[in-house]
């Protein structure tokens, strides 16, 4: 009678029962990544009617930006042959105006709290030190550097309802009433340097450039900002604002002195909390 091969047998047995298990971890891997792979769909469904559902209108937007850009200086010495500089700095004033497409205002299209926040230079000048402060809307297009309105990452506004408030400091009014203003400051594009051509008289304004030098893509710059709502409804609001400096309006540069600009734009909020 022939003998078994009970080694054999079991290494075959052992074979299988790897083999088998095996296969049972790759169909239970594949069920889990289809069952997670549609989770994922589902959730992303879920989010996108959701963000669709509340931004099915729009409630606040950005409709158009007015510009003022000048330069100024900080003067040294004077004389009647030379005249020194000791800060040159261009600054572009920025006033955004946000609206809401419903005129009755109501707990839905009025401010409870309002902040910016993650500034960014897109575009870096390459002459000087660009910085944002915030500025009164009373003082738009005067040259003033006021330090203790510069914006360190962010800016927090106070929200007010009163007829009328001091806007030294960061305010709006809750029925839209005023503008974001701002003041884009680009600081030391020449110092300590000395303007020997007197033979014109010295202004302080954007024809400093052209009397030292300075060509305009040296300081062009780019900007870009987040600004977040919270409606009365306690509704939660975003958009993200890209702009450009401007140095230049049609025929007209800063050379020429100044530039005023309003430029229409369409950054719209979004709902999303």
């Amino acid at each position: 009678m022939k003998k078994l091969n009970f080694k054999k047998f079991d290494k075959k047995k052992t074979i299988l029962t790897i083999i088998t298990a095996f296969l049972l971890i790759i169909v239970f891997m594949l069920c889990y990544f289809l069952f997670y792979k549609y989770i994922l769909k589902k959730n992303f469904e879920t989010s996108v009617v959701d963000f669709s559902n509340k931004n099915e209108e729009t409630i606040f937007k950005i409709d158009n930006v007015t510009f003022f850009s000048g330069c100024d200086t900080e003067n040294k010495s004077a004389s009647s042959s030379n005249f020194t500089i000791e800060n040159l700095y261009q600054y572009t004033d920025i006033a955004l105006f946000i609206t809401s497409p419903k005129e009755e205002k109501g707990l839905e299209n009025t401010l409870k709290s309002v902040y910016l926040d993650n500034i960014h230079f897109v575009k870096t000048p390459t002459l000087g030190t660009p910085s944002l402060y915030y500025k009164n809307i009373n003082n738009f297009a005067k040259s003033d550097i006021i330090s203790s309105n510069l914006i360190n990452n962010r800016l927090d506004f106070n929200i007010t309802s009163e007829d009328e408030a001091n806007l030294d400091t960061p305010t709006l009014y809750n029925n839209l009433a005023n503008p974001i203003v701002l003041s884009y400051i680009n600081n030391n594009i020449k110092t300590d340097y000395t303007i020997t051509d007197t033979s014109s008289p010295i202004t302080y304004d954007g024809t400093l450039l052209k009397k030292c030098d300075i060509l305009l893509n040296w300081i062009s710059s780019s900007i870009s900002f987040d600004i977040y709502i919270t409606n009365n409804l306690n509704q939660e609001f975003k958009t993200k604002v890209y702009l450009d400096i401007p140095l230049e309006n049609n025929d007209k540069s800063l050379y020429d002195g100044s530039v005023i600009l309003k430029e229409n734009t369409n950054f719209v909020f979004y709902r999303y909390k």
